[in-house]
């Protein structure tokens, strides 16, 4: 039977054994993993390993199949290695029963004997996982996430459209140290909600060693970081979105997880193959981390838990799957252009790691029908947003990582004198039919320490001294133009929703560096600087008070759910206009030239302005006169509109 994915992409055609076969893969799985019943009953492999209370002490269960032994230790019994001893069950399963010794916030670890060698572990299922402030050693703390948490969330109601705002907890802060979840969510939160944004993505909740990746780099993946407090705060801040109106997405990565034997799942059982692969397979050339083998059922059970434990347990809306480029092909997409199809469907493609982004997003959908999942791929795989059932991986959006990617050519290699209208128009227009993508100027990448984000681009070190209100750096006043006019055209244009790295969105100066040996240990530069933007002697505010501005008319005017249609592209004047419903955008990119009395197509009628990057209160001169009303009329066999059109400037214009 030909999937419907075809008829959606007729280019596919040659492909229909494969995207069969992708089909048939992810019914076989589920039906090999759950039979009659459903993913969610499979998936609650954290109900059952881990360490849970009974009547009178704990229950610790862990799967290490080449294990000859294993042993529970801590400060309950010493640190005494070989005192409590599990009991091997069925599968690979061990077993231990603790009185009340074992207490709510003992440290312990799992010791696992194999031919001899003692190996020291943190269990793979713990939910909270600290750091030694003396030794630097990570250990579990023992802890069962309790039902006690009082959620205040039943009414709360996913957005229609996703205004994201992608934050991460412990650089949230202006002050020199890590932020907690309890303090995003009393001092963060309320920005976010002013601003616009609808929805919140974190990085770096669940558990990793090395502060510097980002979170990147999982070593637990059930422990929301201690760094930032406790699960108990982490639903603190999710509670407190969801009461805003605001939905709340985890970062989550399963392409790869940390090397590290004593904090991770490497090597848990003295075997590199437990839940990776072995030899070079599972290791990846670029990030030194470890891949899961996705055809394990129990590597299969444990990333399933794990997505449900983050829905369940935590109240999270859905999910930004973390390097989904790199689990789709065996050579993970490092250095390929995919410039055709059989790039996509060849023996490169990892069909292992396809069945199990099908069955996670059936899953989640299963739990939350209206939870929202988005891929981090920048390969462009056909049918990563279609549904499961025509051939699709389940998505419900995609990033679009082609855009950030054409702001950074445009910006470090093209003059904006030389800007090509009609390839921003086709490029911020490209994506493949029927599939949702989120778009955004720029990405954390991009704001970490060796890159710049797009404001630092535009105006570099002159941030340090022009950014004083009537400073009259022209570095600067063409900085903040652009900065605008680059928002405007990517949030209307270049997706199904939109994103935003937490405080570029009023143009953050610095970079991001965490600390580290380099830098003398600082948090300088590991934070966000929120008094720029609170301080009205500064220029930052009025990018800010546009972000605010744009948002409230994107989604006002529902623009993002309406397709484009082309007015007009003139180079040499670099004039860009397009309508959306009854909205027509208007963009001058030229750098000196004005123009009066420009000609743009539009339906007859009489217009209004009803947004203007140019408006002094975002920094820009004033040039457009927001009460005039304009009528159409012919030119040249066409209804325009005349407008004035101030150099770097954009603005909308509405049918009254």
């Amino acid at each position: 039977m030909t999937p419907k994915i075809i008829k959606i992409d007729p280019y596919l055609a040659p492909y229909e054994n494969d995207l069969n076969a992708r089909i048939n893969n992810y019914k076989a799985k589920k039906q090999e993993l759950v039979a009659d019943g459903s993913l969610s009953d499979f998936a609650n492999g954290y109900n059952y390993f881990g360490f849970h209370k009974t009547n009178n002490g704990w229950v610790y269960r862990e799967w290490a199949p080449a294990a000859d032994k294993m042993f529970l230790t801590g400060d309950f019994n010493g640190w005494d290695v070989y005192k409590n001893q599990m009991t091997r069950l069925k599968n690979g399963v061990f077993e231990i029963y603790v009185g009340d010794e074992l207490k709510e916030g003992s440290k312990v670890q799992a010791i696992v004997e194999k031919n001899g060698n003692i190996l020291r572990r943190v269990p793979s299922y713990a939910t909270r996982v600290v750091q030694d402030d003396v030794t630097y050693l990570w250990t579990a703390e023992v802890y069962e996430p309790t039902n006690e948490f009082s959620w205040e969330d039943s009414k709360f109601k996913m957005p229609r459209t996703p205004f994201i705002y992608e934050c991460h907890i412990g650089m949230a802060q202006d002050k020199y140290g890590i932020g907690t979840y309890v303090e995003f969510a009393d001092n963060i939160l309320p920005r976010i909600k002013k601003l616009g944004y609808n929805t919140i993505q974190i990085m770096a909740v669940m558990e990793h060693p090395y502060y510097g990746s980002f979170g990147y780099q999982v070593s637990n993946f059930f422990a929301p970081s201690s760094r930032f407090g406790t699960a108990d705060e982490l639903k603190y801040l999710i509670n407190k979105a969801h009461k805003m109106g605001i939905a709340v997405l985890l970062d989550i990565v399963h392409s790869h997880a940390v090397k590290n034997t004593n904090e991770g799942l490497n090597e848990f059982d003295g075997t590199e193959y437990q839940y990776f692969h072995e030899g070079g397979k599972g290791n990846h050339p670029a990030w030194d981390t470890k891949l899961f083998n996705y055809a394990k059922n129990e590597v299969l059970h444990f990333l399933l838990s794990n997505v449900k434990y983050w829905l369940c347990e935590f109240h999270f809306d859905g999910f930004r799957f973390d390097g989904v480029t790199s689990m789709l092909y065996h050579d993970h997409g490092l250095g390929s252009a995919f410039v055709n199809y059989d790039m996509y469907f060849s023996m490169n493609a990892d069909t292992d790691a396809i069945t199990y982004l099908c069955l996670a997003n059936d899953l989640i959908h299963e739990i939350n029908p209206k939870a929202v999942t988005i891929a981090e791929d920048m390969s462009g795989m056909p049918g990563m947003c279609i549904a499961i059932k025509d051939g699709g991986i389940g998505f419900n959006y995609r990033l679009s990582m082609g855009v950030p990617d054409l702001w950074i050519k445009y910006l470090k290699d093209i003059s904006d004198d030389y800007w090509n209208m009609g390839n921003l128009w086709w490029e911020l227009n490209s994506r493949r039919p029927k599939e949702k993508v989120i778009g955004y100027c720029e990405s954390h990448d991009q704001a970490l320490v060796g890159d710049k984000t797009i404001m630092f681009r535009l105006c570099d070190a002159n941030m340090y001294s022009g950014m004083n209100k009537g400073n009259g750096d022209p570095v600067i006043y063409r900085g903040i133009a652009l900065h605008k006019m680059i928002r405007l055209l990517t949030s209307s244009l270049a997706g199904d929703g939109y994103l935003n790295f937490m405080g570029n969105e009023f143009g953050h100066p610095e970079w991001i560096d965490f600390p580290r040996e380099g830098n003398g240990w600082s948090y300088h530069y590991c934070r966000r600087q929120w008094s720029l933007v609170d301080n009205s002697d500064l220029m930052y505010q009025g990018l800010n008070e546009f972000d605010k501005a744009m948002l409230s008319f994107l989604k006002k005017e529902k623009i993002l759910s309406k397709n484009g249609e082309l007015s007009l592209i003139h180079e040499d004047d670099k004039i860009l206009s397009y309508k959306k419903g009854d909205c027509v955008f208007v963009f001058n990119f030229h750098p000196y030239k004005s123009f009066e009395g420009y000609a743009i197509p539009v339906e007859k009628g009489e217009y209004e302005v009803i947004l203007s990057s140019d408006d002094s209160e975002f920094g820009g001169h004033n040039r457009i006169d927001k009460n005039y009303i304009f009528k159409t009329e012919e030119v040249n066999g066409r209804e325009c509109v005349k407008l004035y059109i101030p150099s770097r400037s954009s603005f909308v214009i509405k049918k009254i």
